[in-house]
């Protein structure tokens, strides 16, 4: 039997899908897959951005919410994990 976790874990993979392939046919371009390890360019852009996010990571009925689910398919388990390899990563600016 399959736990809520992984239900929602699969509706959250189902709208990613449709997601990537309504951009695909948008604009003729494709989305890289996603860097769950690593220090490359995206995934830092990935954890600064996520990093900066207001909102919850459970829903009221203790459920993670979409961004919890994003900030986990991406390698880290908390916005503060996020936090810190974003500052530890980041390209300094000149």
């Amino acid at each position: 039997m399959n736990s809520p976790l992984n239900i929602d874990d699969a509706a959250y993979e189902k709208s990613n899908r449709k997601m990537r392939k309504d951009y695909t046919k948008e604009t003729g371009k494709t989305l890289g897959s996603r860097q769950t390890s690593g220090t490359g360019k995206r995934r830092v852009s990935f954890a600064c951005r996520f990093a900066g996010m207001a909102g919850a990571m459970k829903k009221p009925n203790g459920k993670p919410t979409r961004k919890a689910m994003a900030l986990k398919k991406w390698g880290f388990g908390s916005v503060d994990a996020a936090r810190s390899f974003c500052q530890s990563n980041k390209e300094k600016k000149s």
